[in-house]
């Protein structure tokens, strides 16, 4: 199966970022207790998945968008896997923020994609 260059990235992305968020955050939830630096490296081996995703993600999608594009797609992803890892993982309650926040980046995209 060859997937269009635009699509192999975003699904790059979306799985690196799912990396991301877990190495950025998930020791906040199992590892409060423990030194900060056995955190950090835990996380950095986390971290190491997702540059090996995001890299080739990124070098892919060059190809097909421009890199504010590219950077635009990359935070809509990262919004959207955030949030529900806060609400299921770390037990956070659902608030309309993140709703108004995925709206303005819905605006942010607009401005990165439209044309001129």
């Amino acid at each position: 199966m060859n997937l269009p260059a635009s699509v192999l990235s975003i699904l790059l992305l979306m799985a690196s970022n799912v990396f991301m968020t877990v190495a950025w955050y998930g020791h906040l939830k199992f590892a409060h207790s423990k030194p900060w630096l056995l955190a950090a490296l835990l996380s950095w081996g986390i971290a190491l998945f997702e540059y090996l995703l995001q890299v080739p993600a990124n070098r892919i999608g060059f190809t097909t968008y421009t890199l504010p594009q590219l950077k635009i797609i990359q935070e809509v992803i990262s919004l959207s896997v955030f949030i529900p890892f806060a609400m299921l993982y770390m037990d956070q309650p659902f608030k309309l923020d993140f709703v108004w926040a995925g709206l303005c980046l819905l605006g942010a995209v607009y401005f990165m994609f439209r044309g001129g």
